[in-house]
């Protein structure tokens, strides 16, 4: 949304890629790629309007074994310029029939994404309202107005004695003496969802009828007691809602998903056809074929309104191992000007991944022991064992890159973990030693499936 306003400078493509590095380490050339493509979109919105609706932009083929970063370097982006982000996975439209799931939906799915990030942007600014009209509310029902008489007519006495009663309930309402006290509130009971089976290009379908139903099927009310603090979130919402305006919403998130929206495909190689040409390979060939004006641009239909995809950014990603980019369509190349090749994770890797990002593997586990009162220390020699452990399995049997990471770090600690309620307060260091007395067994079998998340 931040986007969209033209007078306002986002972050230069080196701040971004500063921004990603504390998440993610090393592939530097995707980084860059996407930083440069989040720029453009910026510099897109303060060009000649005629010349904005000429300008597309950039899309990025990814290339990369699992676990390397595709993903994590879409999904932070997106979390870092607030933009609408979808992952969709290509081989999903070809799981019912020859053309599986609507391509379309991933469109629907991103403009449902946007309305939630506007919604939450407009309920931050009428929450301040909100707040005061349930408070009224709360008021209303500990001291009701005399239904009999309006202000006007009562006395000047009777409406001092109300209004310093009134005055008094809300003092002790804000110092919080009121919480407990029991209230009836009337709340609208939904109708039962109506449970429909989706059909592929109509998924968006069920929701239609669920809102048809609801408007047709009479409205209830039920009378509920409830003490004053859950009365305040039920009433709290409720004035969130009167105060939002769904239409704007609704306009506001196809603006946003318009203009700054992401849709990540991953597995696009898995939709690359084979030479014959038979069966699922014919079905794959389709997919490429309804992904192309996607991508190319296209007006799409949504319960939302019409939403065009000429400035969407679409960035895929796959590993490539037994196809080519050159083996998809060539208009479906086309489409995607910027190829980087994500790089394969070293060792050194591995020891930085363990240690310098903010979410780091090793600060999670510390984090999650420290629950139980057990302080782990994990020495340097213990990381660079690990490290040396997740890159030898990887080589030796199938690379799944940094996911490795989980499968070592959960087999090494599980021990602890289930022991550690009973140990109360305690120091643990998890040197070399610790590390190869428990993962020694691991790395000479390849078949950890069981511990692989």
């Amino acid at each position: 949304m931040k986007l969209i306003k033209s007078g306002i400078n986002p972050l230069s493509p080196r701040q971004i890629v500063e921004q990603l590095d504390r998440h993610i380490i090393g592939q530097n050339a995707a980084k860059r790629a996407v930083a440069v493509a989040i720029r453009n979109r910026w510099r897109r919105q303060n060009v000649d309007e005629e010349m904005r609706g000429e300008i597309a932009p950039k899309n990025i083929l990814m290339i990369g074994s699992t676990g390397v970063g595709k993903t994590e370097i879409a999904r932070r982006l997106a979390a870092l310029t607030g933009a609408p982000f979808i992952k969709v996975e290509a081989t999903k439209y070809t799981e019912v029939g020859y053309y599986g799931r609507d391509v379309e939906s991933m469109v629907r799915e991103l403009v449902e994404n946007a309305i939630g990030i506007v919604r939450e942007g407009e309920r931050e600014r009428v929450e301040e309202e909100a707040r005061r009209r349930a408070e009224d509310r709360i008021l209303e029902l500990l001291v009701p107005s005399p239904p009999y008489t309006d202000p006007e007519s009562r006395s000047p006495e009777a409406n001092e004695r109300f209004d310093r009663t009134r005055e008094k309930f809300r003092a002790m309402l804000a110092g919080g003496e009121l919480e407990h006290r029991n209230i009836e509130l009337s709340t609208e009971k939904r109708p039962a969802p109506v449970m429909m089976q989706g059909m592929p290009g109509m998924e968006g379908m069920d929701v239609d009828f669920q809102e048809m139903f609801d408007k047709i099927m009479p409205k209830k009310t039920v009378r509920r007691e409830m003490e004053v603090c859950d009365a305040r979130k039920v009433l709290f919402e409720q004035e969130c809602d009167n105060l939002i305006n769904d239409e704007k919403v609704h306009q506001t998130a196809i603006e946003l998903a318009e203009n700054v929206g992401i849709i990540f495909i991953d597995e696009l190689d898995k939709v690359v056809a084979s030479d014959k040409m038979q069966g699922a390979d014919v079905s794959r060939q389709g997919v490429q074929r309804d992904l192309l004006p996607i991508v190319e641009g296209t007006t799409v239909q949504t319960k939302y309104g019409y939403v065009k995809t000429d400035h969407v950014l679409f960035i895929a990603a796959g590993a490539f191992h037994r196809a080519k980019p050159s083996n998809l369509m060539p208009e479906l190349q086309g489409r995607f000007p910027i190829r980087v090749e994500l790089d394969d994770l070293t060792k050194d890797d591995f020891v930085r991944i363990l240690t310098e990002p903010k979410n780091a593997l090793t600060k999670q586990y510390v984090a999650l022991l420290e629950t139980e009162k057990i302080n782990i220390v994990f020495e340097e020699d213990a990381v660079d064992t690990i490290a040396e452990y997740a890159f030898e399995v990887n080589q030796t049997s199938q690379n799944i890159g940094a996911r490795r990471l989980y499968t070592i770090m959960e087999r090494l600690l599980e021990e602890l973990s289930f022991e550690a309620p009973d140990m109360g307060r305690s120091r643990v260091p998890i040197n070399a030693g610790y590390v190869k007395d428990r993962l020694d067994e691991v790395s000479k079998d390849e078949d950890l499936s069981q511990y692989i998340l």
